[in-house]
């Protein structure tokens, strides 16, 4: 009888951790154009702690992240992706790492973007 309590009350924790776990699925745009971006853009998502999973789309420039939002949230996405050169909706890379992509990966940039640059910011 006393396994049998210790054992319910085990996976009542077990799914009371499951239910409050803080894994959200998250899209968000990331210009780049080809394959060699599409590597470079998940690494560097997936080195930020805290990140589960991350894929980019090259035809949509849709990437969808799924993170532990108690470890991370999307504004560290957003940094990591322009730090390595890639512009989001958030955050623009600073201009000298964006001329050293490979040819290729250059797209295409909006001239003056209404969101904050990147550049200036201490973290």
């Amino acid at each position: 009888m006393k396994t049998k309590i210790v054992s319910l009350m085990a996976l009542f924790m077990m799914g009371a951790l499951s239910v409050f776990a803080g894994n959200k699925t998250e899209k968000i745009k990331v210009y780049g154009n080809c394959g060699m971006c599409e590597s470079r853009i998940e690494k560097a998502v997936k080195g930020v702690e805290g990140v589960l999973e991350a894929d980019w789309n090259k035809e949509s420039k849709m990437l969808e992240v799924t993170f532990d939002d108690a470890k991370t949230d999307l504004h560290k996405v957003h940094m990591a992706v322009a730090k390595v050169g890639h512009d989001t909706d958030l955050h623009k890379a600073k201009d000298e790492v964006y001329n050293n992509l490979p040819a290729c990966c250059k797209y295409e940039r909006a001239a003056e973007s209404t969101k904050d640059s990147h550049e200036g910011h201490q973290h």
